[in-house]
């Protein structure tokens, strides 16, 4: 996967248009999120989704700021120093959630190696504060890896979310390159402890960064050997310059044929398709 500056960037597949917003829903949202000063996933990860999901009403909300203290080399959110964490923000969610009427709400954060706990303190005061403000709105924790410390991720599933995830987001051979910080082992370690809890484990992987075929499946094992019940599979895009380049674009019948190998194989739920995410569909997988 390694590359020169002289590696040909790969054209842009027709499967791949992105569905632009509605604007007025667009702007409802937008508001919500500046007024109650929030990030979402949505923007900072450039999702590709983001125009399917704000014309719903929905977002995936990024807690803990939005500097990451990692670097990998396939995410878009800025990394450097974050500000000192808010302990207001679970309050500022709770009442967004409110304000934007959400059923399924999706959490997910940067990873915040500079606080003790690495902010798992503030997940969990998150998840009750919205399920205290919304009874009825189910919670999708998408977590980082705490630096594999147990006592941390313990600490979100006794929130008690209804659904708790973790990406390896690549196969095992990539991970060093593609993640630098995150370990492939300790990622299965947390959904394992994640599954073992009773809580519905999920975890994602991209395609199209040099992974094989077979490798793939073994990733499906993986997870399925650390009990995960859901699994995306998504493909992997250059969303700047300084990240890595798309080695491949997988075919829209080849995700839909993944998908088929991992429901046989005993996955629970599996959204296989070139523009899932890791909340793509989320609500379904409660």
């Amino acid at each position: 996967m390694k590359e020169s500056d002289s590696t040909p960037y790969l054209k842009k597949p027709q499967w791949l248009r992105i569905q632009l917003p509605n604007a007025e829903e667009y702007s409802k949202v937008k508001g919500v999120l500046n007024e109650q000063h929030l990030h979402t996933i949505c923007e900072s990860g450039a999702c590709p989704n983001k125009g399917e999901c704000w014309s719903a009403g929905t977002a995936t909300f990024m807690i803990l700021g939005n500097i990451c203290t990692r670097n990998c080399r396939f995410c878009n959110v800025t990394t450097g120093k974050p500000l000192a964490a808010d302990p207001l923000e679970p309050e500022r969610i709770a009442e967004a959630v409110l304000k934007m009427r959400v059923k399924h709400c999706v959490l997910t954060s940067v990873d915040r190696d500079d606080l003790p706990d690495g902010g798992a303190g503030i997940w969990a005061d998150t998840i009750k504060t919205v399920k205290s403000a919304s009874p009825a709105t189910t919670i999708e924790a998408l977590i980082p890896d705490f630096k594999g410390r147990k006592e941390d991720v313990q600490k979100v599933i006794e929130a008690n979310p209804q659904v708790i995830s973790h990406n390896l987001e690549t196969v095992r051979r990539l991970t060093p390159e593609v993640r630098t910080f995150a370990r492939y082992e300790t990622s299965l370690e947390v959904i394992r402890q994640i599954s073992a809890s009773g809580i519905r484990s999920k975890s994602g992987i991209m395609l199209g960064l040099g992974e094989t075929e077979q490798e793939i499946f073994e990733t499906m094992d993986d997870l399925l050997a650390a009990g995960c019940q859901v699994m995306t599979i998504g493909q992997y895009l250059q969303p700047s310059a300084r990240n890595l380049r798309v080695q491949k674009y997988v075919s829209p019948e080849d995700f839909q044929r993944y998908g088929e190998i991992a429901r046989q194989k005993g996955f629970l739920f599996v959204e296989s398709a070139p523009l899932v995410r890791s909340s793509y569909h989320a609500e379904k997988h409660v």
